[in-house]
């Protein structure tokens, strides 16, 4: 039995140390290929801690105490159930839950602040930078008021129409719109 524990222990470690160096090789070649099989919470990582966890617990529980090896083989069972349900909860769904988007509507731009990149004639169009997330994005955008701003200009968007941001200079002073 303790052969069955080695093997698990040694098979759990080999597959977090080509899981880290190969993870992303082999996840490409086998991209939907076991989808079938898929339920949430049999998570290659959850599967190998379960396993690595029911060797290593086989192990010391076989070298620590004078119990059987059916005694042995379930509780090793029950401590990898445990701990793999732990590593679900707190570490790996979690994780699926915190996947950062960066896409946005153009419509939650009102309100934001911005900068002219190139210049919005009164009647026409130009270009204003918005700083999102950890990113820039270019807009064109028209001046509410049908003022002239000049590249450098710091604006609010107030509205957005058809695809258009509306601006109006930023009074710098007072942090209001001019």
């Amino acid at each position: 039995m303790e052969t069955i524990f080695w093997s698990c222990l040694a098979g759990g470690i080999l597959f977090a140390v080509v899981s880290v160096i190969l993870g992303d090789l082999v996840s490409h070649a086998l991209d939907g290929l076991l989808d079938f099989l898929s339920v949430d919470f049999l998570k290659p990582m959850v599967i190998a801690s379960a396993v690595t966890v029911f060797g290593g617990a086989g192990i010391l529980l076989t070298h620590y105490t004078g119990w059987g090896s059916a005694v042995v083989v379930l509780l090793s069972v029950a401590i990898a159930i445990a701990i793999s349900a732990l590593v679900y909860l707190f570490y790996v769904k979690p994780m699926d839950n915190s996947e950062n988007s960066t896409g946005y509507s153009v419509r939650e731009l009102s309100g934001r602040i911005g900068e002219v990149t190139i210049p919005i004639p009164e009647t026409g169009f130009g270009e204003v930078m918005i700083k999102l997330g950890a990113g820039n994005t270019l807009h064109i955008a028209s001046s509410l008021e049908r003022r002239q701003l000049s590249a450098g200009t710091r604006v609010v968007v107030v509205d957005v129409l058809d695809g258009v941001l509306r601006v109006t200079k930023l009074d710098e002073r007072r942090g209001d719109v001019v």
